[in-house]
């Protein structure tokens, strides 16, 4: 039985819905939750925000989240590894709703954004910012780019625990109070371990996909039984946290995401049942979610506690 072909894409090349496909705006707002979670540490920690560096760093981190949608999208069409078996959101480069060239073009302007926006961080702070912010533009642009993309390997989880949580995390505090603190390295990892987790899910529903078009993920090297349990470690571990968190801060408030583990577990067990194909959309935003509402609550307990 042959694969049904994708939906058709009713969208005129070039238009800003084509460029909104490509950006996929619907996934800007994660960039923005490692930066909530590290100002609002950083204003426990000294009482004080500097609201146009957490402006800045907010910019910045949507940038960066664009850059790598941006360089995912036009780098499957041309590894040519997209094709009619892949059940996941469409790609403009692929569809003939942008060439290439439109879109290598915008990577560059915004690359060149990020820097702009990035050299004020940079001129206060100095190295330490300069490279968080040179690593984060490399990993953005390496994930589909370059000879041998991370998304081609096993490694992408770790490059987006890394980059798009631990290093967003500190890097979003460390402007604010120009130090590391042992609550904001652990809130990144926290971070980072949900962002991976999404990137799981993602990879677990293209195993087979990916396995025909040559990637090695994570799911396709070690199988699905590997996957399945990588992404409970990865949802559940932010939980585990919570307490050290709590130690660290001195404060009973930060116990407050813990309201959300038990949809963390409800979607733990829910992976292994999940169907594939369609279904592991559904529980791809369901876990974006969670990053969402975990964020949200770390951020809110965080604030409380410098407040009461």
């Amino acid at each position: 039985m042959s694969s049904p072909a994708p939906a058709r894409i009713e969208v005129r090349p070039g238009s800003l819905e084509a460029w909104r496909i490509a950006v996929r705006t619907r996934t800007l707002w994660i960039a923005t939750v490692p930066v909530f979670v590290g100002t609002s540490f950083a204003y426990l920690a000294s009482g004080e925000v500097d609201v146009l560096f957490a402006l800045l760093a907010l910019v910045a981190s949507v940038l960066l989240q664009a850059i790598a949608n941006l360089q995912n999208d036009v780098g499957y069409t041309a590894r040519g590894a997209e094709t009619g078996t892949r059940v996941g959101l469409p790609r403009a480069t692929s569809a003939g709703l942008l060439t290439p060239r439109e879109v290598r073009l915008a990577i560059v302007l915004s690359v060149a954004a990020a820097i702009l926006v990035g050299l004020p961080l940079v001129a206060r702070w100095g190295l330490p910012v300069l490279l968080m912010g040179l690593g984060s533009v490399a990993a953005a642009l390496a994930y589909m780019g370059g000879p041998r993309p991370i998304a081609y390997t096993p490694l992408g989880e770790l490059m987006v625990f890394v980059f798009f949580g631990l290093i967003a995390v500190v890097g979003s505090g460390y402007i604010q109070i120009g130090a590391v603190t042992p609550a904001l390295g652990t809130a990144g990892a926290a971070i980072g371990s949900l962002a991976a987790a999404v990137l799981v899910v993602n990879n677990h529903r293209d195993i087979a996909h990916d396995a025909s078009t040559g990637r090695r993920t994570f799911g396709v090297r070690f199988g699905a039984h590997a996957s399945t349990g990588l992404y409970a470690v990865l949802m559940l571990a932010p939980f585990a946290l919570v307490p050290l968190l709590v130690r660290q801060t001195g404060s009973h408030l930060l116990w407050l995401p813990l309201l959300a583990l038990p949809s963390a577990v409800g979607l733990v067990r829910a992976m292994p049942r999940t169907p594939p194909g369609l279904a592991f959309n559904g529980l791809l935003m369901r876990t974006v979610m969670l990053q969402l509402i975990y964020g949200a609550m770390l951020t809110i307990g965080t604030l409380l506690a410098a407040w009461l």
